[in-house]
Order: C-alpha cells, then structure tokens, then sequence
C-alpha cells in the first residue's frame, strides 16, 4: 500500500514487523464547537467513519476517523511548556499509545473489530492558536496525528491492541 517495492531494502523495512500498540482514549466531537464526549467504546462504520461524530461522512473520504500517538500529546505539551496536553483539546477522535502512526500511513490496521486504513496526515487546525495561545500551531505541527477510512465496521473499545495488517 505503500507504492514501494517489497524487494527494495526501504520496501522490506516499511514492511518489516511492528509491535501492536493500544487504544488509550476515545473522542467524539457531536456537533461543531461542541465539548467532546469521552465514552469508553465507540462504534465505527464502513465508509462512513464514528457513530456520533460530526465527521462521519457519507461520501466515503479520507477524514473518517483521526488519530493521535499519546506520545506525541506528550511531546506538544514539552514544547507548550506544559506538564500535560488533554487530548479533547486537539479534537482528535482516538489517542493511540506504543505504536508509531506515521508507520500506518498507507496501512491497514486494527483496532478491536474495525478494520482502518491510514489516509494521511491530520495537521493542526486555525484554532490551535486559541487552543494553546501563540506557539500552538508549531507546537503541534508535525505531530497532529493521522487520519483514516473505516475499511471495515466494528467496536473499538479502551485497550483494545493495534495491529498492522
């Protein structure tokens, strides 16, 4: 899915294993500027993206489903100076942890019985800056996460595993 070559040494290593990661947190914007809902499963649709999210879709595009490393909220919150970074304060609607997202750029993956498929990079939006104050948009940028398509509906659930396919 990566348009390289298995048999070219940086094909191997894009294709090489990695360990499963976890599930940490789930995020659901209902409505714009809505505060988010953090429910402790969700249920995704093929296609179509989360059930109770204002970006659900149904023209089948690319920002079905966004996610973030913990790991990156971390290192947001080192830049901003801050000991934390809530993660409803990105918007994003899963936080992942020990699994490095730019590796499922192109991949499918999954996490408990929904199967995705990793569509691009979700970059910081115009309202980081009002979010964070002035150094926001930098703070986050390069680290906002990925975005999916929702290959394959399911029940994502806190601490399910996920895994490369």
């Amino acid at each position: 899915m990566t348009g390289l070559s298995p048999d070219t040494p940086l094909g191997r290593l894009i294709a090489a294993p990695m360990r499963p990661g976890r599930l940490a947190w789930i995020g659901l914007r209902p409505a714009r500027h809505a505060a988010m809902m953090i429910p402790t499963e969700a249920t995704l649709i093929a296609q179509t993206g989360i059930v109770g999210d204002r970006y659900r879709t149904t023209r089948n595009g690319t920002r079905q489903v966004t996610l973030i490393a913990a790991e990156d909220l971390t290192a947001i919150a080192a830049f901003l100076r801050r000991d934390a970074v809530a993660p409803e304060l990105l918007r994003r609607n899963l936080v992942t942890s020990g699994i490095n997202l730019v590796a499922l750029k192109g991949q499918r993956f999954r996490i408990g019985t929904a199967l995705l498929e990793g569509s691009g990079d979700c970059a910081p939006c115009s309202r980081i800056e009002e979010t964070f104050g002035v150094g926001g948009y930098n703070a986050v940028r390069g680290r906002g996460g990925i975005t999916a398509r929702v290959i394959e509906g399911g029940t994502v659930r806190i601490g399910d595993p996920i895994e490369r396919i």
